[in-house]
């Protein structure tokens, strides 16, 4: 009798289990991973609630940082769904890769490099020609081994023939935010960011000139090819390529690409 009343409440508890366990895994299911590249943070915070209030049953989950970083933590097996880059060479280098299904790539928005300085600019840097100044010892800007902003900021340099002068210079940040905070709070002379991530410290920098870059600066998104990815995986990316999703966008000073 024991036995027969022990068996039971294996297979009851055993089935509990296996609910509690199905439970789980269509939560998480459920979930959205994004990877998104450091400038898009406070607007894909807020896209990502939105899209919450048209999935409850979803949650969107971000993690921010340069794309090059983003990129290899996807390589190297990080649960993503989505990923945003802040240019084409870190998602060329995904679908090389095969860490995304190319054909679901898409260009969501477009941006510009711009040259900023603290907000009481000290050194009275007036445009790319005062980099050259002996005054202006330090200058921030990405690492473009690994860092979009970087890599914009360089060719835009050597366009202009600027770039020897601003590299004898360099302070690299290992994405744009490190390189906002960088000039916000005066430990560099001036930097170069994405417009977009100047205009939320307006009380703290300048934007002192805008970059021709030598290629727009255009944003791409995709799925990410793995295992168990999430079932709203598109549905993510097709709001933020949506009007509701393009306008929450704008706000933050995104254009369309």
């Amino acid at each position: 009798m024991k036995d027969h009343a022990y068996t039971r409440l294996k297979l009851v508890l055993g089935s509990a289990l296996l609910t509690l366990s199905t439970v789980s895994v269509n939560a998480v299911a459920a979930d959205v991973m994004v990877s998104a590249a450091a400038s898009l943070t406070n607007a894909f915070k807020e896209v990502g609630e939105a899209f919450e209030k048209h999935h409850s049953d979803s949650k969107v989950v971000n993690s921010f940082a340069a794309s090059d970083v983003l990129l290899q933590q996807i390589i190297n097996g990080a649960p993503v769904d989505v990923f945003a880059s802040a240019d084409q060479k870190a998602m060329d280098k995904a679908e090389e890769a095969d860490a995304v299904d190319a054909g679901t790539r898409k260009d969501f928005v477009q941006n510009e490099v711009v040259l900023i300085v603290p907000s009481d600019n000290p050194q009275q840097i007036s445009g790319l020609a005062s980099l050259n100044s002996p005054e202006v010892t330090r200058v921030a800007f990405g690492n473009p081994a690994s860092v979009p902003v970087g890599r914009y900021t360089q060719g835009a340099l050597e366009k202009s023939g600027y770039w020897e002068a601003v590299e004898q210079r360099q302070i690299l940040g290992q994405n744009v935010r490190q390189v906002l905070d960088y000039v916000s709070r005066g430990e560099v002379d001036a930097g170069f960011v994405f417009a977009t991530d100047a205009a939320i410290m307006k009380d703290k920098v300048k934007v002192i000139e805008t970059l021709e870059t030598v290629t727009p600066v255009t944003y791409p998104i995709a799925i990410v090819n793995r295992d168990e990815r999430s079932a709203q995986a598109q549905a993510y990316v097709d709001f933020v390529l949506s009007d509701e999703g393009q306008e929450i966008l704008a706000k933050y000073g995104f254009a369309k690409p």
